[in-house]
């Protein structure tokens, strides 16, 4: 093979090589974000904590929408004080002011950003899409406890208080549901 033949065919495969850890940068970084708690990501689980402590932290709740959201979305409750590993349940409110039907998602993440590997959420509305019908206001829940293992972290020993932020965002309407609502 030419030099220069070999030298094109290098290139063609760094260039393949780049676009396929382009392509798995951003779900490799979710992932090590929901691992680590990284960047303020939390954890999931199927349980509450095996181990409820003394020691008390304060959730504060947040809540927004992005610019093209029409949805008004806030916390039942701006906060709750509950012991470490005792399982916590916080409601937050969707209205939909709208004349259509309107779907959304949520995003979300704990603040401070390292104490996300300690929040750990059971359920939560955020782990589905929302459709909320024109005038519809509903309450959805999240489950969630502080994992233990926080207090034997140095960085997050001291935490007075955790922020579980959510952003709710339009997401294109399923498609079953477009077809159920052309049938009508």
């Amino acid at each position: 093979m030419d030099p220069k033949t070999k030298t094109v065919l290098q290139l063609c495969a760094v260039v393949v090589f780049m676009g396929c850890m382009t392509a798995a940068a951003v779900p490799f970084y979710d992932w090590f974000c929901r691992v680590t708690g990284f960047g303020g990501a939390t954890v999931t689980a199927d349980a509450g904590s095996e181990m409820v402590l003394d020691d008390m932290i304060r959730v504060r709740f947040d809540a927004s929408t992005a610019s093209d959201m029409p949805w008004e979305f806030r916390p039942v409750v701006p906060h709750m004080d509950i012991a470490i590993g005792e399982t916590g349940l916080a409601f937050y409110e969707a209205y939909n002011p709208t004349d259509h039907p309107i779907a959304g998602t949520a995003s979300y993440n704990v603040a401070p950003f390292v104490t996300g590997g300690y929040f750990v959420k059971i359920a939560c509305f955020c782990f589905e899409m929302q459709v909320l019908q024109p005038g519809e206001r509903v309450e959805m829940p999240v489950t969630f406890y502080v994992d233990p293992e926080i207090r034997n972290d140095p960085e997050t020993v001291g935490t007075p208080a955790i922020t579980l932020s959510y952003t709710f965002h339009v997401t294109d309407m399923p498609e079953d549901y477009a077809a159920l609502e052309a049938g009508n």
